[in-house]
């Protein structure tokens, strides 16, 4: 055994302690400095609070509170003074972009340039040109830089980037060829808009043709039947028959032979426009989806159609195409654990077992909802391998103090994700892959769980990090509602960690709030048939609350369904989709049932949360329910082991 010095064990617990100290000291100050940053975004921040919070950690951001209520009032020394005293920090970088813009529209071109740093923003990229163009620097440089931003806008540019345009088009610098370069990218892109706007400096009769061209990809045209046969025209008659195919393949599938024939379109435009009339009639499963399919040349066949030919074959039931079709897939997608499990069940189901068996072996070596499928298949343990690193506590520390980590969790203390999220990028910037994965741990350690499914996966091994990419935070609330309401805890913490990885502030666009996501009308209901306290919508942001009903509303789901596989694609899609995928597919077996549901997002969702169940059970247990069993209800089966094998054996 390894003996540490005391000496090592004494520091190691005085920095510990320093820091627990310093984290207790912020979160005595987070009231007051909570209310300092309201009062500074609302232009009131006394000057005694400003200096009374100096020292804060957070004093920049508050500053930059102060300044951004109205920059356009803020002098140049200030701006100066503050960018120098915070240089290298995020907080820096957010003022100086807020700073440009002020600059941008006071057309204080010197000072701006003086200011200047390279951004991704094109808008302060337009004015960066505007302002050497106000001083006097119009060169080569400049026209190149002009052309490569005109080369980006297959959408829409922003505003101030017109007059950039309209001095290089003075200079010579947007010849017709460069303003086709731009009018065929919007035109792949469908935005009429662009096209028009690029077209307007093309002499009379080229103007004309690409206005014509932008109101056929509008709404199709007969005039296109008269357009030369040029590529040009074949594209854009390509682009227009694909856009109609999206909302009326049956009128695309109709018109496309004229077209093809008076413009002499050859296979890559006509397969362009076949491949979005069987993709809008497939994703529909609509009675002409083979035949149309069948139409698309194999050229023009990408990952996505593949896998419609494969769930469409599946959906008639008609195992040996879908197998031909699984067959067809190029080899990194037909590797995939799911493709491998469904060529498995597909072989199984046209009479190869022994080839069946082969492929679930080769896919139960993946921890995912198709390798645990294959696994039950075979009656063998599951596989996985995690990574549990044991870092020296100085590491941890280390990391813990950075500056711009200790930011980055007051931030999310305080509910500022985004200034909270540039501090961690500026952090992790500078970090290496052992201070990033660190960095991770102390974030879930304030309560910031997401970090490890965005900030993770660059290494492969890092994939295996189980315990931090899934939290299990409230498990004592978690397993008190699941076992009242008879639902199995780790799909409870499933559904939290794929709808809002344990934030319990999460809201999405259709308000869906808190650590379920539930909606505030289904909260509500949920409430009121159960008597669970709530107080609006805002009580959803409470944890306790929303797993409360959360889970109520899954057994509820369970209840109408019948079984969780289903109650899952409903708890993500609604009742009508659910109710549509159980009338065109009824007695499917559920893994085919769930791989035909056509909406992409359910589809994932559920397969997701399946997976993440096994997973949260070995978290919870230490084994697992199997995923045969865990779909259908079944919680009395028998438990299943882990193991990890050979060829995923950890590295460290």
């Amino acid at each position: 055994m390894v003996r540490i010095p005391l000496i090592v064990l004494a520091a190691a617990t005085a920095l510990c302690l320093s820091i627990r100290a310093h984290a207790q000291s912020l979160e005595a100050q987070r009231p007051a400095f909570r209310t300092a940053l309201a009062n500074a975004e609302a232009g009131r921040l006394e000057p005694a609070t400003s200096a009374a919070l100096a020292r804060h950690p957070l004093s920049g951001w508050l500053e930059f509170a102060a300044l951004r209520h109205d920059p356009d009032v803020v002098t140049s020394a200030q701006a100066r003074d503050f960018l120098r005293r915070h240089d290298g920090q995020a907080v820096a970088a957010q003022f100086r972009t807020l700073w440009l813009a002020a600059l941008s529209r006071r057309q204080d071109w010197p000072t701006f340039l003086a200011a200047w740093q390279p951004t991704d923003s094109v808008a302060l990229q337009c004015a960066h040109l505007q302002a050497r163009q106000a001083t006097g620097r119009l060169d080569a440089a400049w026209t190149e830089q002009a052309q490569a931003i005109w080369r980006k806008g297959a959408k829409s540019l922003p505003d101030g980037c017109d007059p950039v345009f309209n001095v290089l088009a003075t200079q010579g610098g947007l010849p017709a060829a460069l303003r086709w370069e731009r009018i065929e990218a919007a035109a792949a892109e469908r935005q009429t808009g662009v096209m028009r706007s690029a077209a307007r400096g093309l002499p009379t009769d080229e103007a004309a043709l690409a206005n014509d061209y932008a109101a056929f990809i509008d709404a199709v045209h007969p005039r296109a039947l008269n357009w030369p046969k040029t590529d040009r025209s074949r594209r854009m008659a390509a682009h227009g028959l694909a856009k109609l195919a999206q909302s009326d393949p049956d009128t695309a599938e109709r018109l496309l032979p004229q077209y093809a024939d008076a413009l002499g379109m050859g296979d890559t435009e006509r397969g362009q426009v076949l491949y979005q009339i069987a993709l809008w009639t497939v994703a529909s499963y609509g009675p002409d989806s083979a035949r149309r399919l069948g139409n698309v040349p194999e050229s023009a066949y990408d990952e996505r159609l593949h896998e419609w030919r494969v769930r469409e074959a599946m959906s008639r039931g008609d195992w040996p195409a879908a197998l031909a079709a699984l067959r067809k897939m190029p080899p990194s997608q037909r590797t995939d654990s799911r493709w491998r499990y469904f060529e498995a069940r597909m072989s199984e189901k046209t009479g190869d077992r022994t080839g069946a068996q082969r492929l679930f072996r080769e896919a139960a070596t993946s921890p995912t909802f198709h390798g645990f499928l294959a696994a039950d298949r075979l009656g063998q343990d599951y596989a996985l391998c995690a990574w549990i690193p044991r870092d020296a506590p100085d590491a941890k520390q280390a990391v813990a103090r950075d500056p711009a980590i200790v930011r980055a969790m007051e931030l999310w203390q305080l509910e500022r994700p985004g200034w909270a999220t540039a501090e961690w990028n500026e952090a992790l910037s500078r970090f290496d892959d052992t201070q990033r994965r660190i960095a991770v741990e102390v974030a879930r350690d304030n309560g910031w769980f997401d970090r490890a499914v965005f900030s993770l996966g660059r290494q492969p091994d890092e994939q295996r990090l189980y315990e931090l990419r899934f939290p299990l935070h409230h498990g004592d609330t978690i397993r008190r509602e699941a076992a009242r309401h008879a639902i199995d805890p780790a799909w409870v913490a499933a559904e939290i960690r794929a709808e809002s990885i344990f934030n319990p502030k999460a809201r999405s666009g259709a308000n869906a709030m808190g650590l379920m996501q539930v909606l505030p009308g289904t909260g509500a209901g949920v409430a009121k048939r159960l008597g669970i306290p709530y107080a609006g919508a805002s009580s959803l942001y409470d944890a306790d609350t929303n797993i409360a009903i959360g889970t109520a509303y899954l057994r509820e789901m369970e209840d109408k369904y019948g079984v969780p596989y289903v109650a899952i694609a409903a708890y993500n899609a609604g009742p009508a989709p659910t109710a549509r995928w159980q009338s065109q597919r009824p007695g499917f077996d559920p893994d085919l049932w769930i791989e035909t549901i056509s909406y992409k997002e359910t589809r994932e969702y559920v397969a997701r949360v399946l997976a993440f169940s096994v997973i949260y059970d070995w978290r919870l247990n230490g084994n697992a329910l199997p995923v045969s069993d865990r779909m259908m209800g079944r919680v009395q089966a028998k438990r299943k082991a882990f193991t990890c094998p050979t060829a995923q054996m950890p590295k460290s």
